[in-house]
């Protein structure tokens, strides 16, 4: 059985579906299945952001066919691993979570490659490309990590 792996962020249409895409470029498809949800539904059925996919597409991934959708508690049971992206979507992430293990379950993405934690991964949503130009590299340098912690794991 595949390790399932969620991303979530405010709307699921900047940071967790490029999350998403550049975990997913690093792991075994046979292995691993990574997905994205936002902790509001503002965006629900709508693609990503056009900034984050001209970012990931400049960097060699296509992520024009994810949908964005609302994280559900059933997620807490279908994934392994739930990385959020700032303090604000880890506070709501928690207060969905059913139970101490569903909780254990949620991480700060940037606390990997950040042991000291605190790190956010800035929302671009209001910003310029540069926003999304470095929310990419931070992604793409923590889910690196993750990636070779858990094929290990695996």
């Amino acid at each position: 059985m595949p390790v399932k792996i969620l991303m979530v962020c405010l709307g699921n249409i900047c940071r967790s579906p490029l999350a998403e895409g550049i975990l997913q470029s690093k792991l075994p498809s046979d292995k691993f299945i990574v997905d994205s949800a936002g902790t509001g539904n503002w965006h629900a059925g709508e693609q990503p952001d056009k900034r984050s996919m001209k970012t990931a597409k400049n960097r060699g991934l296509d992520i024009s066919t994810q949908r964005a959708r609302q994280i559900k508690t059933s997620d807490f049971e279908d994934f392994d691993y739930i990385f959020v992206m700032d303090s604000s979507n880890y506070e709501n992430v928690i207060k969905l979570a059913p139970n101490k293990a569903a909780k254990n379950k949620v991480t700060m993405i940037m606390d990997f490659l950040h042991a000291d934690g605190g790190i956010e991964v800035p929302d671009p949503y209001f910003g310029g490309n540069d926003g999304f130009e470095n929310v990419y590299d931070m992604l793409d340098e923590t889910c690196t990590i993750i990636a070779d912690k858990l094929i290990k794991e695996t």
